[in-house]
């Protein structure tokens, strides 16, 4: 019997450097959903050659960022009814239990990320700054995963948490930065992660990402009468 052959590939270190280039300026709303990205002009913006931008849109794909439909090319994602439900119903399950573990993994690590989460969203409320305040939203969120010491738990959020957070700015991000309910909600996990109150704080993110769910909801309408 033969040996096996195992071939290993360098690292793709370029088209990694690309692909979250790209991560940002579509979770910034650089791109609008359903928007054409153009391979040949992003790889004359970034000074390499096509390759390391297509292997980019396609780690971009597995996270469902970016859509490669053959024969017409590569789209940022469009959102859908159903997707956004999907997304609000994974959040609901997974933000919760991830906030318990984290209280009890690095509870004082995790409350100093999301004070300062909170931080930039009041500043960003000042200004009005809709994109800045979209990732203070999303550091908040991410912080209970990222302490959580579950890598598990964690590998399942970071499979969504590029769509998540890119919803969250093209859908909500103007809006949710003049709405002060959100934002007061956002203190109040804190105050219920704080205090290891975790049956208030399944309650209250549950009503939280519902409200987010029908802005999302109200959002794609919108936009879909507009197109029409």
């Amino acid at each position: 019997m033969s040996a096996p052959s195992f071939k290993i590939e360098a690292p793709r270190s370029l088209a990694t450097q690309v692909a979250q280039r790209l991560r940002e300026a579509i979770v910034d709303g650089q791109f609008a959903l359903g928007e054409m990205i153009p391979e040949e002009q992003l790889a004359n913006s970034f000074g390499v050659s096509r390759t390391p931008v297509r292997e980019a849109l396609n780690q971009l794909q597995q996270l469902g960022l970016v859509a490669v439909k053959p024969q017409r090319g590569s789209y940022v994602f469009e959102a859908s009814e159903a997707d956004v439900q999907a997304l609000c119903e994974f959040r609901m399950l997974i933000e919760p239990r991830a906030a318990e573990l984290a209280f009890r993994h690095a509870r004082e690590d995790t409350i100093a990320e999301v004070q300062a989460a909170i931080s930039e969203m009041t500043a960003s409320r000042k200004s009005k700054d809709g994109v800045r305040y979209s990732r203070a939203d999303t550091r908040l969120h991410e912080a209970f995963v990222l302490h959580c010491g579950n890598s598990y738990l964690q590998a399942a959020y970071a499979t969504a948490g590029a769509k998540i957070a890119a919803l969250r700015t093209h859908l909500s991000a103007p809006a949710d930065v003049l709405r002060p309910a959100g934002y007061e909600q956002h203190q109040q996990l804190l105050a219920h992660f704080s205090a290891g109150d975790f049956a208030a704080f399944d309650a209250l993110m549950r009503v939280h990402v519902a409200g987010t769910r029908e802005n999302y909801m109200a959002s794609l309408k919108a936009r879909r009468a507009a197109a029409a």
